[in-house]
C-alpha cells in the first residue's frame, strides 16, 4: 500500500482544524493546512485542545508539540501541496466548490496522490466527475467534532480503486479513528441515513401532537440512547430475536412516518426564521448561555465516554 507521510488538509475551518488535531498526534506525519483566507489558525487549533488540557488528558507541553507539527499556507503553489501523499478536502459543502478545488489539486499533485473528500451528503462520484484520475478519490466523512467522534465513513465512488479505499482505511486506523467502509455511494452513506430516519420520526411525533420536542429528546436520552454506544441496532435485533422484531415491525411500520419530503413544521419554522442555535429559536428557545452550555456539555460527555475521565 502507498506510504502516507505528507498530508494536505484543504480548508482551515472547524472541520479542518479538528482533522489537523487528530493527525497531529502522529510524529511521523507532515501536515499542512491550505486555505484561501489567511487566519490565526494556530490559535483556533489550540482551542480544540482546551478541554483535553483542562481534564489533564493532555499537557500544555504536548499541545505545543502537536501544534508545531501543523503548517498553514494560502499559497496553492506551496511545495507541501505538490508533495502531498494524501489530501483531505473539507471546504464548503457545495459540489462546484469541491470539484474546483480538486481540479486545481490535480494540476499540482502527483498522479498517485490520494484524494479524500470530507462530505456528509454530496456523492463522491459526483465530486470526482471532472477528474482525470477518478479512481484515486474516496469519501471520508469525519463527524463533528472531528477530534472527538471516532467514526469516519469511507465511501467508495463508482470508480474508487479497492487499493485506495484500503489505504485510507489503514491510514485512519493509524491516526486513531474508527473507519467503516460504505461500499456503495448512496445519499447519506451509512450513519446519516439512520440518523435522519430517527429525526424524521422525532419531528413527526411533535408535528402530530404526540409529545413536545423536549419530551422527545428526554425519551431518547433515557431509553435506547443510553445503550446505543454499546448495543448497535442489528445486534439488538439478534438479542431480542428475529421473530419479535418481525412481529413488532408488522404491527408498527404502517403507523410510522413515511414522508419523502421535509416535515411541514420544519418548513414553517424555516419560513419564520426559526433556525435553532443560529437564531435562538427552533423547536425550543435558546439563549446564548444555553447554546454554549449545550456545546460544552456535548464535548464533556464525549471526553468522558472516550477517555473515561
Amino acid at each position: 500500500m502507498k506510504a502516507i507521510k505528507n498530508v494536505l488538509i484543504c480548508g482551515g475551518g472547524m472541520m479542518g482544524k479538528g482533522i489537523a488535531h487528530v493527525l497531529s498526534a502522529c510524529e511521523d506525519l507532515k501536515i499542512t493546512i491550505y486555505d484561501m483566507q489567511d487566519s490565526p489558525f494556530e490559535e483556533g487549533l489550540k482551542a480544540t485542545f482546551k478541554q483535553l488540557v483542562d481534564k489533564d488528558i493532555l499537557s500544555q507541553e504536548e499541545v505545543e508539540k502537536r501544534v508545531v507539527r501543523v503548517n498553514f499556507t494560502t499559497d496553492l503553489e506551496n511545495d507541501a501541496i505538490k508533495a502531498a501523499d494524501l489530501v483531505i478536502e473539507c471546504v464548503f459543502e457545495r459540489l462546484d466548490i469541491k470539484q474546483n478545488i480538486f481540479a486545481e489539486l490535480e494540476k499540482r499533485c502527483s498522479v498517485d496522490t490520494i484524494f479524500c473528500t470530507n462530505t456528509s451528503v454530496i456523492s463522491p462520484t459526483e465530486i470526482s466527475a471532472n477528474l482525470i484520475y477518478k479512481e484515486r478519490l474516496v469519501g471520508t466523512h469525519f463527524w463533528n467534532p472531528a477530534f472527538l467522534i471516532p467514526l469516519v465513513e469511507v465511501i467508495k465512488s463508482k470508480d474508487t480503486k479497492d487499493e485506495v479505499a484500503d489505504t485510507v482505511m489503514e491510514f485512519l486506523r493509524k491516526v486513531g479513528k474508527k473507519p467503516v467502509l460504505c461500499q456503495k455511494d448512496v445519499p447519506g452513506f451509512i450513519a446519516n441515513r439512520m440518523q435522519h430516519a430517527l429525526w424524521r420520526e422525532a419531528i413527526y411525533i411533535v408535528e402530530q401532537g404526540i409529545a413536545d420536542a423536549a419530551t422527545v429528546d428526554e425519551a431518547v436520552r433515557n431509553s435506547f440512547g443510553l445503550r446505543l454506544p454499546q448495543l448497535g441496532p442489528l445486534e439488538n435485533v439478534d438479542m431480542v430475536g428475529m421473530d419479535l422484531t418481525y412481529n413488532i415491525h408488522s404491527y408498527i411500520f404502517k403507523d410510522l412516518c413515511r414522508d419523502t419530503e421535509p416535515s411541514p413544521i420544519l418548513k414553517s419554522k424555516l419560513e419564520n426564521g426559526d433556525l435553532g442555535f443560529k437564531t435562538g429559536r427552533g423547536f425550543q428557545e435558546w439563549t446564548p448561555e444555553a447554546i454554549e452550555k449545550s456545546k460544552n456539555d456535548l464535548n464533556e460527555y464525549l471526553i468522558k465516554m472516550i477517555y473515561n475521565v
